[in-house]
């Protein structure tokens, strides 16, 4: 099968980006194709769109041929994919799989713990840590969310370290600076502006390249005031085991701020998606995994393991009928983090 794979992920990738331009198409990956409403073990491209047309209504360049270099096709209604972010108790210690944000957002869900140079991290989305760009490293993370009643002093459980810029296809990501070297830069020559009674004030931004429009992840790390009020547990699924891969087929589990405990099953890998942020805001991610609808809104954030505890991805983006995750190789290494073994 691992071969079959890997033909058909070099068919898919020829054509992907074609794919991806025609209307109403928001995801394309790698699946089991579905006939008269019953899954079955033939492996195909699958075609994810907001909305299923009739044929006629299209012109003969926007439908999806039935077959691409051999491969079939399946084309699937999933609804438009959106970053969960909606509006539970307040936990100490807070474990995996409760409501938390960064002060400018509703709510979202604390993933898990990792480790980066020895130190403990809160490890969730950059729209539920970094509020998508727009926060400063340092901001105030609460537990529970803004959304489920936290404010400012008594549920600051953690200040914003480090996240992962998203490229947005709007604009050039611009936005305030992910690294802590040029915030601290700033910080300084704006202490010396005031004292010499300057006005302007600098804030360090990054910059998007406009040739890398796609994106891996939707990650960012919160480091805790006190490293007893977080807990290396998910709730109601207990210590993560390990580390392993994502597979086609493989059964899931995650805990949710909205949702819970809930399971489904990998139904595409090596997929790319088009994620709505809001607000006119879209970007492109690739190298993702798909599941069944697992989620909701709020649930963004969430730890996804294997039925042997292993964590698989990092959940971040859904509809309707489907569940968009993060590999966690792909989170684990732009943040440079290690679970926690203990």
């Amino acid at each position: 099968m691992a071969h079959q794979l890997e033909g058909i992920r070099t068919a898919l990738n020829q054509v992907r980006m074609n794919l991806m331009n025609k209307p109403n198409v928001v995801a394309t990956g790698i699946g089991y194709k579905v006939t008269n409403g019953k899954l079955t073990d033939q492996l195909a491209i699958i075609v994810s769109v907001s909305t299923k047309v009739a044929a006629k209504a299209l012109s003969a360049e926007e439908i999806i041929p039935s077959a691409i270099d051999g491969v079939p096709t399946d084309v699937y209604p999933s609804g438009i994919f959106t970053a969960q972010q909606d509006p539970k108790d307040r936990f100490r210690p807070a474990p995996g799989g409760v409501s938390i944000g960064h002060i400018n957002i509703t709510a979202g869900t604390l993933g898990c713990l990792v480790q980066k140079n020895g130190k403990k991290y809160i490890l969730s989305n950059n729209h539920v840590l970094a509020n998508s760009n727009d926060a400063s490293i340092g901001d105030p993370i609460l537990q529970p969310g803004p959304y489920d009643g936290g404010g400012m002093p008594q549920d600051h459980i953690a200040d914003l370290s480090e996240f992962i810029p998203i490229k947005f296809k709007e604009d050039d990501g611009g936005g305030s600076s992910p690294c802590p070297f040029a915030n601290a830069a700033a910080g300084v020559l704006n202490a010396f502006a005031a004292a010499v009674g300057s006005k302007t004030r600098l804030r360090a931004v990054y910059k998007a390249s406009s040739q890398a429009a796609t994106n891996t992840v939707d990650c960012a790390l919160a480091r805790p005031l006190n490293e007893a009020d977080v807990l290396n547990e998910i709730l109601n699924i207990g210590k993560i085991n390990g580390v392993a891969e994502g597979l086609l087929g493989m059964s899931v589990q995650k805990s949710g701020r909205t949702t819970g405990h809930t399971t489904g099953t990998i139904q595409q890998v090596d997929v790319t998606v088009d994620v709505s942020y809001g607000t006119g805001k879209t970007a492109t991610f690739v190298d993702q995994l798909m599941t069944g609808n697992m989620s909701s809104g709020g649930d963004s954030g969430s730890a996804v393991l294997d039925n042997d505890k292993n964590i698989v991805g990092l959940l971040f983006a859904g509809s309707s009928s489907n569940t968009i995750l993060n590999r966690i190789q792909n989170v684990f290494d732009a943040l440079n983090v290690t679970i926690i073994e203990e």
